[in-house]
């Protein structure tokens, strides 16, 4: 479903080599504010993050496509300091993140984040596109579908009838447009506006055999499998596709939702699974209210109140639990109320000091915490307002833009990592 075009290639030739990376006077500004704030990536490993529970994971979207901006936002990230970037499972997709990484290391040398990709086992809500026939809307809708989706996935314009009528002037005929396949994440919030009743959705699985290839990559070192926990079937059939790549791999996550009293049952028979092919580091991707971080503060309650019922069980299975769905700015003051936030506890285990070459397991009960919707969208503001005046470019073309966003996203990979970000962000800004 991805876009087929590489990033580089969607981008215009005189963007790529209009700066020079030395000496602009913007991108000075740009390195400036990572020393000032301190964003420690130079040295510290994503590894060492999940252990002091200051990972920071963004998501671009499982189903999110557009590699113009994927590529934009990675490399915003990258240069705030992001433990990991986890993306579509899609050749030019990883493409445009490691493009984006690439162009910040240019910029600044920081330690590369991890390059994660996000697959299925079954039908799930990060694994679909909305659709409808444009065609078939009436010309009176007031077109909420548009005004709904945080993506700007939905465009719909009215076209002219080639129908003459009597007095000489083209009728409007109908809509043009629809939905933007590539930007669509699976969000689902345009259906129920819909006055019509017209929108609907289509769900895919990641394929095993070609995420497996894309595993063997040199720039992809992780992968997440998306999955409900209630059946165990459809999860050991995709582990095994993928058995003979994760090898390859220095993370192995799982995102799921919390199924109550099931939820530590289904998890252990998960890792069992896992466990016989396991090289690398596991994490468990607490999902409480998917897609839903951009929406305000009640969003995080469900992530935080998942976070903390799961920490309290003691014979969970082994690997870094970390939060998701529904996170945003407000996700780390929840955190601290209910004393999960960078909390360490003693988890003697053999593996783990194999992996770290220590001989102390002590780490963060919560890892770290990924954001999506409301990362993309305080960046994507910036992106969109620097697309409307520039048209399609690289952000480093234009520094005054890339600065503002690395603000923005200072401020939330901040609150994880203890930026002291508040009088360096209004300074520089």
């Amino acid at each position: 479903m991805a876009l087929s075009f590489s990033c580089s290639a969607s981008i215009s030739t005189q963007h790529q080599a209009k700066v020079n990376f030395k000496s602009n006077k913007g991108l000075e500004d740009v390195r400036n504010l990572i020393k000032t704030v301190g964003v420690p990536s130079i040295t510290c490993s994503p590894v060492k993050s999940l252990q002091n529970g200051n990972w920071v994971k963004l998501i671009c979207g499982a189903s999110f496509e557009d590699v113009v901006d994927i590529r934009n936002l990675s490399l915003v990230y990258t240069l705030a300091g992001v433990d990991c970037i986890d993306c579509a499972a899609d050749v030019s997709v990883v493409n445009a993140v490691n493009e984006g990484i690439d162009a910040a290391i240019e910029i600044l040398p920081l330690r590369r984040p991890w390059v994660m990709i996000s697959v299925n086992d079954d039908e799930d809500l990060h694994f679909r596109k909305a659709e409808f026939d444009p065609e078939d809307c009436p010309l009176d809708c007031s077109r909420p579908c548009e005004r709904v989706c945080p993506a700007d996935a939905i465009s719909l314009e009215a076209q002219n009838s080639t129908t003459q009528l009597s007095f000489d002037t083209n009728a409007p005929g109908a809509f043009k447009g629809g939905v933007l396949t590539e930007r669509c994440y699976g969000c689902g919030r345009c259906i129920p506006v819909c006055p019509y009743d017209k929108i609907r959705v289509t769900s895919y699985i990641r394929e095993a055999a070609t995420t497996s290839e894309l595993l063997k990559r040199n720039d992809v070192d992780a992968v997440e499998i998306h999955t409900t926990g209630r059946q165990i079937a459809p999860f050991k059939e995709l582990w095994d596709g993928l058995a003979d790549s994760i090898k390859f791999l220095r993370l192995a996550a799982v995102s799921l939702p919390d199924i109550g009293e099931a939820t530590v049952s289904s998890m252990k028979d998960m890792y069992s699974v896992m466990e016989p092919d396991l090289c690398c580091f596991n994490l468990w991707q607490l999902d409480g209210r998917p897609m839903s971080g951009d929406i305000g503060r009640g969003a995080t309650r469900e992530s935080i109140a998942f976070a903390l019922r799961l920490a309290a069980i003691q014979d969970r299975p082994h690997g870094f639990l970390q939060l998701a769905g529904g996170t945003n700015a407000h996700t780390v003051d929840g955190l601290k109320k209910v004393g999960l936030f960078q909390t360490t506890s003693f988890h003697g285990n053999s593996r783990d000091e194999i992996l770290t070459g220590t001989s102390s397991s002590v780490h963060a009960i919560i890892g770290g915490v990924a954001y999506g919707g409301y990362a993309r969208k305080i960046v994507g503001r910036i992106l969109s307002n620097m697309q409307s005046q520039h048209g399609i470019a690289s952000m480093e073309d234009y520094p005054d833009h890339l600065l503002q966003a690395l603000n923005e996203a200072l401020s939330i990979v901040g609150t994880v990592k203890s930026f002291p970000i508040s009088n360096s962000l209004v300074a520089m800004s």
